[in-house]
């Protein structure tokens, strides 16, 4: 509301803090209230080589990105239509997410699914984690926010985990296989991974050079094997650089890697990362990209993490400007599904799982230079197809549970009152 709707004799100086709700104006009464706006918004025996979002769900558009926390505040103003950049780099991420899921067991067998293995999977996790730091900046562990954090993060994280458990039961005909909340299996530790970086941004948004702060926590985690395994701490710490770089950063950074130059550098950027990738393939170790493991843990000398993380780091980094060069500007066809990224990512592992578990790759055929293509493709399909509104409405109550009856409604005035008097 802005201050000419209001009696010269009554001046309101707005509150700060852009979580909050706008305070009532009881003393205006032509005032009409303020409307809601319209938002949607592995175990260690088995730790697969996967990886897996992240802006405010635009108008008129349902569902959830991968690492969204949409904003659902009374009395905030509708927001401004959402860049379709990050739909689009969203989507184009997913997709090859999925992509390196189905590469993953012809590796062995093509040296050329192997360098482009590598090569994806040095930036599409980074990327994913980046936009969802960006994202973050405004979370200031408020009622609300927090609300939102335990219903899109935390119940998703719960519901998936016990659904995998159960089809592994089920598919690897393994029925004693345990259900363990501390133990993420598979996709889903990038929802535990979330909801602490979520929980600690207020922490990196009060440190001076959070980026190197962040770089050395990663350094140490990589050197320790003793971390364990509970909540895949080695990956929230090891990939928490990337979090945290997409707190600092700003929209005019991004504006940057949109630049016509920026694109044409691109090119040979990644050209030499395929070479690379292929020169390295039967050499590396690519477990080093999971970051799951302690550099003792892949049996390496402890010294060799702390140059590894560096080095991965800077690559990862200028991979994904690369990529963010070359995402669309515009609205494309796919950019709605950017929307609906999460659903892609969760629901897309019971059919990667299932292809091991029921041997699909055991035909000889896709292990030829065609057979690959139709994976790749086929991948690229159902990613797309489990990203559509159809399935964000049929599966919303597993992604986007409705739970006001969990919580009070008096939460925010309590938490205001407790503030007051610390």
């Amino acid at each position: 509301m802005s201050r000419s709707h209001l009696p010269a004799q009554r001046p309101v100086t707005p509150r700060g803090g852009h979580a909050a709700p706008l305070p009532e104006l009881a003393s205006v009464p032509a005032a009409p209230p303020l409307e809601k706006p319209p938002t949607t918004h592995g175990r260690a025996a088995e730790r697969p080589d996967e990886p897996q979002a992240v802006a405010e769900t635009p108008d008129k558009q349902p569902g959830r990105h991968l690492g969204e926390q949409p904003d659902r505040q009374p009395g905030k103003q509708p927001s401004k239509p959402r860049d379709a950049f990050f739909d689009n780099a969203k989507y184009l991420a997913i997709v090859l997410v999925a992509m390196g899921h189905a590469w993953e067991p012809l590796r062995g067998d093509s040296r050329a699914a192997a360098a482009l293995y590598i090569t994806v999977y040095t930036f599409h996790m980074p990327a994913f984690i980046v936009i969802s730091g960006y994202f973050s900046r405004s979370f200031d562990a408020s009622p609300a926010r927090l609300k939102r954090l335990v219903t899109g993060v935390a119940v998703p994280y719960v519901i998936f985990e016990v659904a995998y458990t159960f089809f592994k039961r089920w598919a690897d005909d393994d029925p004693t296989y345990p259900i363990s909340l501390l133990d993420p299996w598979y996709l889903t530790w990038f929802l535990i991974a979330l909801f602490i970086w979520r929980l600690i941004t207020p922490l990196w948004k009060i440190v001076h050079w959070p980026v190197p702060l962040a770089l050395a926590v990663a350094v140490l985690a990589s050197v320790s094997p003793d971390i364990g395994d509970d909540l895949d701490l080695q990956r929230v710490l090891q990939f928490l650089p990337f979090f945290v770089l997409g707190l600092v950063l700003k929209p005019e950074h991004f504006q940057l890697v949109r630049r016509r130059e920026a694109r044409i550098l691109a090119v040979p950027v990644f050209a030499a990362a395929l070479l690379f990738a292929y020169w390295a393939a039967p050499r590396m170790n690519a477990a080093w990209f999971y970051r799951r493991d302690s550099a003792q843990e892949l049996a390496a000398p402890g010294w060799s993490g702390a140059v590894m993380t560096l080095a991965m780091f800077g690559c990862s980094v200028v991979l994904v400007a690369c990529f963010f060069a070359w995402v669309p500007r515009r609205k494309m066809w796919f950019t709605a599904l950017g929307a609906g990224t999460l659903y892609g990512y969760l629901l897309h592992g019971f059919v990667a799982k299932g292809s091991r578990f029921w041997d699909w790759y055991d035909l000889q055929w896709l292990h030829t230079p065609l057979g690959e293509i139709t994976v790749t493709l086929a991948a690229a399909a159902l990613i797309t197809s489990l990203c559509t509104p159809p399935v964000q409405r049929l599966f919303r109550f597993a992604m986007e549970p409705d739970m006001k009856w969990a919580f009070r409604r008096d939460a925010a005035g309590i938490a205001g009152r407790g503030g007051r008097r610390s």
